[in-house]
């Protein structure tokens, strides 16, 4: 809006800005942000602090809100920047949320998985009692910022966890998308999701891959932000994954665990006749490609009873659980018997 620049810019006031950056990030971009910041005469402090599984914790949300609180933020004016991962974008959003009751913040993601799922959607929280994301709330942000020169200093297995939540949507939503990946996931690996014109046979895979993982992830969550309706597409591969992810910590990232899910549940859409043998051994290829595992020693059948019994308990009753009925189209259902259950399960782990 010209106008509240016109405003921001003529204001006699200092412009000021609280930022916390994840430490690895720092190390990398830190001095960069910095010169950024001095350049354009904003006051700012600048809170590096370790985010990761482990870490996300309310003991981090008030550590934030003490330097918040020191730094004297005016919480109409002064947005709070988070860069980092989704680790950090979910603190700071909730510690943001928090702050005078509702303190604005603007999300920088730094790696692929935050750039396609932490950066969309109105979520934020934190692990409790060994629960991921147990305590959190719903306050958007007022911006994402997405760059993806950032993931061209992240490890190749981080490129492969983001994968997992792009190819996601692809199952669900979007079969041109599950083409994209299985065509072009190696080479999306190999160039890390940069625009490179040398290869111009890849076409712009890496703009036409996050763009439409966006696209889709926004068509699911816009109309249903603050999850009114518990029916919800974006939920595979989220049923079994947050137990299995906080069980067996820090051996499976989140896109990972994810797809470990999602390999089961191709299985089981499998063994209730809704996915076609070639469809599921195309899916299965496509995961591999992507360099996503396809099972984990710690997915046992008493981990998943646990994990579909907490899920029951937070989704009124019912499964809910979302199955591809075909590559790139899915639906949701509440009838699937523990007996499928089972046989499905018994052939994953056999294959």
């Amino acid at each position: 809006d010209p106008q509240q620049t016109e405003l921001a810019t003529a204001s006699k006031r200092k412009l000021r800005r609280f930022i916390v950056i994840d430490e690895v990030v720092d190390k990398l971009y830190g001095s960069k942000v910095r010169e950024y910041f001095e350049q354009n005469n904003v006051q700012h402090k600048i809170l590096a602090l370790p985010t990761t599984e482990e870490t996300k914790s309310m003991d981090l949300v008030l550590n934030i809100l003490h330097e918040v609180q020191s730094f004297s933020l005016d919480r109409r004016t002064e947005p709070i920047i988070a860069i980092g991962g989704g680790v950090c974008l979910d603190i700071v959003g909730l510690a943001a949320s928090l702050y005078r009751r509702r303190t604005p913040y603007i999300r920088v993601p730094t790696t692929l998985l935050s750039y396609v799922d932490a950066s969309v959607g109105a979520k934020n929280g934190v692990n409790f009692l060994q629960c991921k994301n147990k305590l959190g709330g719903y306050t958007p942000p007022v911006a994402s910022f997405l760059d993806r020169s950032f993931i061209q200093s992240i490890p190749r297995r981080h490129i492969s966890n983001g994968l997992g939540e792009i190819l996601k949507m692809a199952l669900m939503k979007h079969k041109g998308l599950f083409y994209l990946l299985k065509n072009h996931g190696k080479y999306l690996l190999d160039t890390k999701f940069q625009s490179c014109n040398s290869f111009a046979h890849h076409g712009d895979a890496a703009l036409q891959t996050t763009r439409i993982a966006i696209e889709t992830m926004l068509e699911e969550l816009a109309p249903n932000l603050w999850e009114d309706d518990l029916d919800r597409l974006v939920d595979f591969g989220h049923l079994i994954s947050p137990e299995l992810e906080m069980r067996v910590l820090p051996s499976l990232m989140h896109g990972e665990a994810v797809n470990v899910d999602m390999a089961f549940m191709t299985y089981v859409a499998h063994a209730r006749g809704l996915l076609a043998a070639e469809d599921k051994e195309q899916i299965l290829k496509c995961m591999r490609g992507l360099e996503l595992p396809v099972w984990h020693s710690g997915c046992s059948w008493a981990l998943i009873q646990t994990a579909l019994r907490e899920r029951l308990k937070h989704s009124g009753g019912q499964l809910r659980m979302p199955l591809p009925t075909g590559l790139g189209v899915a639906d949701i259902f509440n009838d699937t018997s523990e007996e499928t259950l089972k046989r499905a399960y018994e052939l994953w782990v056999k294959d």
